[in-house]
């Protein structure tokens, strides 16, 4: 069983910058996916930004531009920097892991983007 530990959500306002981080249990190289998915209250859970092990990105075109993601597999860890933030970003944001067939979830992350 892989935990996720998630850190860095709050309250920002519109326009400003926040950064998630999530460490892993598990050594970040057998982690062949990490990355991370967001929830708003009453829509389903999309993905936000991937990264596999070999440091290959896939964004939602939501966030194009806006967020970065990025890991370090030494430290098994994955983090979103989030610039240009828009009220339409506020959700639940989950750290997310793979392994073969298997997904790992953290507990979640709150972040509220809000004058």
């Amino acid at each position: 069983q892989v935990q996720l530990v998630e850190s860095g959500g709050g309250l920002v306002q519109p326009g400003g910058s926040l950064r998630l981080s999530c460490a892993a249990s598990e050594s970040g190289f057998r982690l062949a996916i990490m990355g991370w998915y967001r929830q708003a209250p009453g829509k389903q859970r999309e993905s936000v930004a991937t990264i596999t092990v070999y440091g290959a990105t896939n964004y939602a075109n939501s966030v194009k531009g806006r967020f970065t993601i990025s890991r370090d597999n030494t430290k098994s860890t994955v983090t979103l920097q989030m610039s240009s933030l828009k009220p339409e970003d506020t959700a639940d944001y989950y750290c997310y892991a793979k392994i073969g067939l298997r997904e790992y979830w953290g507990q979640g992350i709150q972040v509220n983007v809000s004058s």
